[in-house]
C-alpha cells in the first residue's frame, strides 16, 4: 500500500475510509453490502492515505469486525481544511494514541440511519466522547460538519459522509 499521502488526508482514516465506501456504494442507500467498511473503501482505489492511517492506528481489524458501526466520514475536501503537517504528525508511532482517539471519534457503535440521527441531539462515539447533532434548515450537522450523504450500507455498518473533519475536545 502506497503511503505517499497528501498532508491533509489521513487524520481520520477510519471515518474517511468509510467515505470511500460511501462513494463505492453511492446509489445504494440503506442497502446491505457484502463488503465491510474497509474492503469497500480500499476497493475504491483512491484513498490510500486513509488505509495508511487506519494501519498506523491499528484499527483495520476493528473496522473489518462484525460491528455494526455508524461512521461519520469526512471527504478529501474536508481533510484539505486541516492545518499543514497535521496528518504527518499523527501518523508517527509516538502519536498513535492521539490518532486513534480522532479516528474513533468518527465512529458510533450500532447502526444509526439518517431517520434516527435527526431525532438525536448527541451520540456517544467509540472513543467515549459525544458528538453534537443538530438539525437546521433541513440539514444535519455533526459537531461543526455538515452531513452531505447518508445511509451508505456496508456489511458491518452504515456511513454518513461529512464535509469537515471533527475532532474530540482536547481537555
Amino acid at each position: 500500500m502506497n503511503v505517499s499521502v497528501s498532508k491533509k488526508t489521513g487524520i481520520l482514516a477510519a471515518a474517511a475510509l468509510t467515505f470511500i465506501a460511501a462513494i463505492a456504494n453511492a446509489g445504494h442507500h440503506g442497502e446491505m453490502k457484502s463488503k465491510d467498511i474497509v474492503d469497500t473503501a480500499v476497493g475504491a482505489g483512491q484513498f490510500n492515505t486513509l488505509a495508511a492511517a487506519l494501519e498506523a492506528a491499528d484499527l483495520i481489524d476493528t473496522l473489518k469486525g462484525d460491528g455494526p458501526f455508524t461512521v461519520f466520514a469526512p471527504t478529501d475536501e474536508a481533510f484539505a481544511k486541516l492545518p499543514e503537517g497535521t496528518v504527518e504528525s499523527l501518523l508517527k508511532p509516538e502519536n498513535r494514541d492521539q490518532l486513534t482517539a480522532i479516528l474513533t471519534y468518527h465512529v458510533v457503535a450500532g447502526k444509526v440511519y439518517a431517520a434516527d440521527v435527526v431525532k438525536l441531539d448527541s451520540a456517544t462515539t467509540v472513543n467515549g466522547s459525544d458528538v453534537v447533532i443538530a438539525v437546521n434548515d433541513g440539514g444535519v450537522r455533526i459537531d461543526n460538519a455538515n452531513v452531505i450523504m447518508t445511509d451508505i450500507g456496508a456489511s458491518n455498518g452504515v456511513i454518513h459522509v461529512i464535509d469537515t473533519v471533527i475532532l474530540p475536545n482536547q481537555s
